[in-house]
């Protein structure tokens, strides 16, 4: 009997050893999440989130939106027709190779006209320091420079600059005419790259409210340039989702990768 009692101990001992083994494994595979100081947005807020593996290497960074950050947006007005919101990296966590993000809410949206000319929000995940986007200019003498076409290998396949994409403060925007926006469908996201002086600076991905308002959950793989201008983890997909748990929108970068 003793020994019955014995053997039984011992198997019950083994397996609750192995549950606690597979939960510290759990606990150890399980991304690690940091997160930037919320930014009042609408009626709500939106912050910078950045998830890390267990080896503290980037997986994703993202913009989370609160849902009632839909809520109370400023509408266009005669002298005004962008919002922007400057939006913090997190303190803590890897570097990303990012600088900052600036979230644009444009209420009657932009260029061109029946296509981006909805209300919806622009995503610029920045590789360049506030400063130097703060100065970049498209005006004087140095507009040639400023203007200059990046290295082919920096524009995705497919991608080309339209004239008149340039922006104060902000780059040339490079973008994909194979979006379903340019084939008769209205506009829902996309993504854009950003240039300056024939540098890759931002990634930008751009979403309509309609679609937010839609509680979507998406992801979207990226064209990729074969080169980058800085040094960062740069993203094969995209996702546009919303947590019914949180009440949260996430626009994210995922599935980054190391560029040199």
């Amino acid at each position: 009997m003793k020994t019955a009692l014995s053997q039984r101990h011992t198997a019950c001992s083994i397996y609750a050893l192995a549950l606690i083994g597979l939960n510290d494994l759990a606990f150890a595979t399980e991304p690690s999440m940091f997160n930037g100081p919320p930014v009042a947005v609408g009626d709500g807020t939106a912050r910078v989130m950045v998830v890390v593996n267990d080896t503290n290497e980037p997986e994703s960074i993202s913009v989370v939106m609160t849902k009632d950050a839909l809520q109370g947006l400023p509408e266009a007005q005669a002298d005004q027709s962008v919002w922007i919101f400057p939006l913090p990296l997190p303190d803590a966590g890897p570097n990303t190779g990012y600088d900052h993000v600036v979230l644009d809410w444009n209420p009657a949206g932009h260029e061109p006209e029946g296509v981006y000319s909805v209300p919806h929000f622009d995503v610029h995940f920045y590789l360049i320091d506030h400063e130097t986007r703060e100065a970049i200019t498209f005006r004087g003498e140095d507009r040639a420079m400023a203007m200059a076409a990046p290295d082919p290998q920096l524009l995705p396949e497919g991608y080309v600059i339209p004239p008149d994409t340039e922006v104060e403060q902000m780059g040339m925007h490079a973008l994909d005419p194979a979006g379903e926006e340019f084939h008769g469908r209205p506009f829902s996201h996309n993504l854009i790259y950003g240039y300056y002086k024939g540098q890759l600076i931002f990634i930008e991905p751009m979403v309509s409210l309609a679609f937010l308002q839609l509680l979507p959950e998406m992801t979207a793989s990226i064209k990729r340039p074969q080169t980058y201008s800085y040094p960062g983890w740069y993203p094969a997909s995209y996702r546009i989702e919303f947590d019914v748990g949180n009440g949260e929108y996430s626009i994210a970068l995922e599935k980054l990768q190391r560029f040199d």
